[in-house]
């Protein structure tokens, strides 16, 4: 991951439900030792490159007793309740999806005592006919049995209802343009890597960038870089001119911060809430939906708060400012005007050619961005219309327009 940032945002849903282990009281009511909600009040689904529509959330998960509690499984249902398994997920699968509200990888799947996790979710369904309108989460742990000091004991509830929204993702016009652009550290895939920088904001955990993309480029040789890695002029997407994705007013500019050396992240002391995400821009499309653009090069944002832009304007030039440790375009959708307060919204380009894939084991295995990435390049770029690209997908954005 080049990229680590803040985010995430809490609503609480708990619902008990009768089982085996835990059983109901004379009011209907369930003792549930770990409570759970999701960080989204809402799931949005989206339409992938692999013609699959992909759903995306994280549960929070809270042990509110002194005895540890260990999770066995978690099996999404497709609601109302006692309904179909949409998915499940357990021992080495479930451990992997885990992270501590730090957030840092999960060792294994007990919570201790007054502790939380984070549980990351994608779903994966081939029509929108098949997209329930309601999931919810079937917990299957060893926890404390009732609210004394007892032994942990076999226990299993149904937690979190998540509504899934009816409204179709935002259409944007592409943040780039020309050949040869690839969708590092995308979406949708259990790697958790922008949904993993996950952190405290105002009083609450946000997931601002669920569907954050960081852009890079291939040139003709398939090269990300083409020569010592510590200077940014070495790699092919460095100073590309960036894009207005729509019609929309400016709200925010960062423009005055000095490229980081490529190779390493900066010293995590060094970054603040104002400079984590280097010199950036965040635009009002209207309709609760804001396009957050990070690590631009110092000097070169061309528009100021309060500014009108037209789709396809250039805002400025990709840059590797901010915590990051390569130059490229960290670009996502959100539904706050605040980078990382703000909750993480999919989107479609209404046009791009699907160039290629990047093996994803080969890349995330490498121990760096030298090399030839161009292998997973098609003869033939095959021509998407309103789409979300996947992770490690090979993208040809249109070229563009005469100056």
């Amino acid at each position: 991951m080049h990229i680590l940032r803040f985010a995430s945002f809490c609503v609480v849903a708990l619902i008990g439900l009768n089982s085996a282990s835990a059983q109901a009281g004379a009011s209907g009511d369930v003792f549930t030792p770990v409570i759970a909600s999701t960080l989204s009040p809402e799931a949005h689904p989206v339409l992938g490159t692999d013609g699959a529509y992909h759903v995306v959330y994280e549960l929070r998960l809270t042990n509110t007793k002194l005895v540890p509690a260990a999770l066995h499984k978690i099996e999404v249902l497709a609601g109302p309740r006692e309904s179909q398994v949409v998915s499940s997920f357990s021992d080495a699968e479930l451990v992997k999806r885990l992270r501590t509200l730090a957030p840092q990888p999960a060792t294994d799947a007990t919570i201790e005592p007054n502790a939380g996790r984070l549980f990351y979710i994608e779903l994966t369904f081939k029509s929108p006919a098949e997209i329930p309108k309601l999931l919810e989460h079937h917990l299957y742990l060893t926890g404390a049995p009732n609210p004394g000091p007892a032994k942990p004991a076999p226990l299993d509830y149904v937690v979190a209802p998540l509504k899934v929204a009816d409204a179709k993702p935002v259409v944007i016009g592409p943040p780039l343009a020309g050949p040869g652009w690839v969708a590092a550290n995308g979406c949708c895939n259990p790697d958790i890597t922008h949904r993993g920088s996950v952190q405290s904001v105002n009083g609450a955990l946000y997931d601002s960038q669920r569907f954050a993309i960081d852009w890079m480029r291939l040139d003709e040789q398939g090269r990300l870089v083409h020569g010592p890695e510590n200077d940014v002029r070495n790699y092919n997407d460095y100073g590309a001119d960036v894009l207005a994705v729509a019609d929309a007013k400016v709200v925010s500019v960062l423009n005055n911060l000095d490229d980081q050396v490529p190779g390493r992240l900066p010293e995590p002391s060094s970054i603040t809430i104002e400079t984590v995400d280097g010199n950036h821009v965040v635009l009002d499309l209207g309709g609760g939906h804001f396009a957050f653009y990070a690590h631009l090069q110092k000097g070169s944002v061309k528009v100021r708060p309060g500014d009108s832009v037209k789709r396809g304007a250039v805002l400025g030039k990709l840059g590797n400012t901010g915590n990051t440790s390569a130059p490229h375009l960290h670009f996502h959708i959100m539904n706050s005007s605040s980078p990382m307060a703000a909750d993480g919204l999919p989107y479609l380009i209404n046009t791009f050619d699907f160039a290629g894939q990047i093996d994803i084991a080969a890349f995330e295995a490498a121990p760096a961005l030298a090399g030839d990435w161009g292998i997973g390049r098609i003869t033939k770029p095959e021509s998407r219309q309103r789409q979300f690209p996947l992770n490690l997908n090979i993208v040809n954005f249109a070229a563009a327009a005469p100056k």
